[in-house]
């Protein structure tokens, strides 16, 4: 392995001077775990930090709340590096940083919680960027770092805003990380085949003339919408068709034979009228991963069709709005090595530690299952290249796929020469016959300080590692440019160049589900029942 030049081993000595309280970070923004488009507290959070550091923050950037970009710069006419964090949890998932299954204190189970986790992921990557710029002012090294605030990630839906408004365009490359959520991406960066592209739509049905519905022309009944009448549909009558014709149709909307999903999700329903009048709205959106932009277009096609026939048989009026329509991902081979390169520098994650090995001990004490002596996976402990990581992963797709999974990272593939980093995060080996752990034990780990910190330490090494090589190591920059450059067909509105899709306002506010302040004080807007135990 080679030496660390000066300026890493600077990055490298910040993360580790700082790692309390990077911890502490971690689980300020775990502990808020605010859903989609509602991450009020960790965008807030993040925008008094960065600038307590010196960047200059724009905040409520491309006509969203809780986005923001912060730029620093050292100097002046240096190279402009990229980053961002994300913050958004996810409905449902409300796990408390522990080794029982148990919400955090004071919430429904039902609140909001992180998964992947992106509390970790944001905290990682600004890591990355302060160590960076302790290692720039140490050494007097040029250049400028802009890093972002991301939310709805889930959604998919701040980057195609930011890209569409030019947030993306002066930098000269840009540094994507996520925590590993899939093997062999494991404590590797991604060669050839990059996420996809990705679709999100609201649809709305209005039942806005109920009075109308059989009508005869004649007066039936002297008082409007008797409850002797036929009542109108309806439109929750029109969701459930949406809902049903939507997943019966679901394998006429994309050939068979690649790797693609459509999830739905309804925002709301029916007005809770439980009476005999007609539900006067209700809403379901969709979230499409698929390998090319094609075909999101032709579910959209199918599911507009869908819709117009669930809203003419329930007396309903219906509208579409997106979302998101974000762009498949490009690859960039010097990134990918150059930040792989970095890893191994900032060596892989070590969890079967004394400290992370006690908090898994305990869990799976509690689960009532074999204790084991070194829980966690040795995966998550190894690094591989990324070219050895990609002829694994093509393995499960045929050929012509070019682009698997989706994350809205991809935007900035096409404003940049982009990397794509991930991490092992704290997963525990099989209980063995057959036996699987819960979906808490994920979420707790990824809560757990002993257990997820050392994945965010390697990240911010990582990440520092890169940004320095980018603005120091003689060439690397250029290289990436280059092949940004060739694969665009001349950079930005190039030849093979994609354009922004994004094409409509900030979808902010629909009834997201989200934190609410009542008498009862601040709780999810699905209160706690009387008979949880928090």
């Amino acid at each position: 392995m080679p030496n660390k030049p000066d300026y890493t081993a600077s990055a490298h000595d910040w993360v580790e001077q700082q790692a309390p309280e990077i911890s502490q970070w971690h689980q300020t923004i775990f502990d808020y775990a605010e859903t989609a488009w509602r991450e009020y507290r960790s965008c807030a959070w993040y925008v008094e930090k960065l600038r307590a550091e010196g960047f200059t923050v724009e905040e409520g950037t491309a006509g969203m709340p809780t986005a923001f970009c912060a730029t620093w710069e050292n100097g002046t006419g240096g190279p402009t590096i990229g980053g961002y964090a994300e913050y958004d949890a996810v409905p449902g998932n409300c796990q408390a940083a522990d080794v029982v299954e148990r919400p955090r204190d004071g919430l429904s189970k039902h609140a909001g919680g992180h998964t992947d986790p992106h509390s970790a992921l944001g905290i990682g990557s600004l890591a990355g960027f302060l160590a960076a710029k302790a290692a720039m002012e140490k050494h007097n090294i040029p250049g400028r770092l802009k890093f972002l605030g991301e939310p709805a990630e889930k959604q998919r839906a701040s980057k195609p805003l930011h890209a569409a408004k030019g947030y993306y365009d002066d930098m000269d490359a840009a540094i994507s990380f996520h925590p590993c959520y899939m093997l062999p991406l494991t404590n590797t960066t991604r060669w050839n085949t990059h996420c996809g592209a990705a679709f999100v739509v609201m649809y709305t049905f209005e039942c806005n003339s109920p009075e109308t519905w059989l009508d005869s022309g004649e007066a039936d009944s002297p008082i409007a919408a008797s409850h002797a009448s036929a009542r109108a549909p309806g439109a929750n009558d029109a969701l459930v068709q949406m809902y049903s014709n939507s997943k019966m149709l679901k394998e006429h909307l994309v050939a068979a034979g690649c790797g693609w999903s459509m999830n739905e999700s309804i925002t709301l329903a029916g007005q809770a009228t439980a009476d005999n009048l007609p539900a006067q709205i209700a809403q379901i959106h969709y979230i499409m991963r698929v390998p090319t932009i094609e075909m999101a277009e032709r579910i959209v096609r199918g599911l507009d069709q869908n819709a117009a026939a669930a809203a003419s048989t329930s007396h309903c009026t219906w509208k579409k709005d997106w979302i998101a329509k974000s762009r498949p991902g490009l690859p960039n081979h010097a990134m990918a090595q150059l930040t792989y390169d970095n890893l191994e520098l900032a060596g892989a994650p070590q969890f079967n530690t004394p400290a992370a090995i006690a908090k898994a001990q305990q869990i799976q004490k509690n689960l009532g299952m074999e204790v084991m002596d070194k829980p966690f996976m040795e995966d998550i402990e190894t690094l591989i290249t990324p070219q050895e990581a990609e002829t694994i992963l093509r393995k499960e797709l045929p050929e012509w796929q070019k682009n698997f999974t989706s994350d809205d990272y991809t935007e900035y593939c096409w404003h940049a020469p982009t990397v794509r980093l991930y991490i092992g995060r704290p997963m525990l080996k099989s209980p063995g016959n057959g036996g699987k752990y819960p979906a808490w034990v994920m979420n707790a780990l990824g809560g757990i300080a002993e257990t997820i910190d050392p994945m965010i330490f390697t990240a911010g090494k990582t990440i520092a590692g890169t940004i320095l090589d980018l603005l120091c190591k003689p060439g690397a920059l250029e290289q990436a440019q280059q092949e940004f450059n060739e694969r665009t067909g001349g950079g930005i509105g190039g030849s093979e160049w994609v354009a922004p899709l994004c094409d409509y306002p900030a979808p902010i506010h629909f009834r997201w589900p989200e934190y609410v302040q009542t008498e009862r004080g601040h709780e999810w807007w699905i209160p706690t029942q009387p008979h949880e135990k928090n």
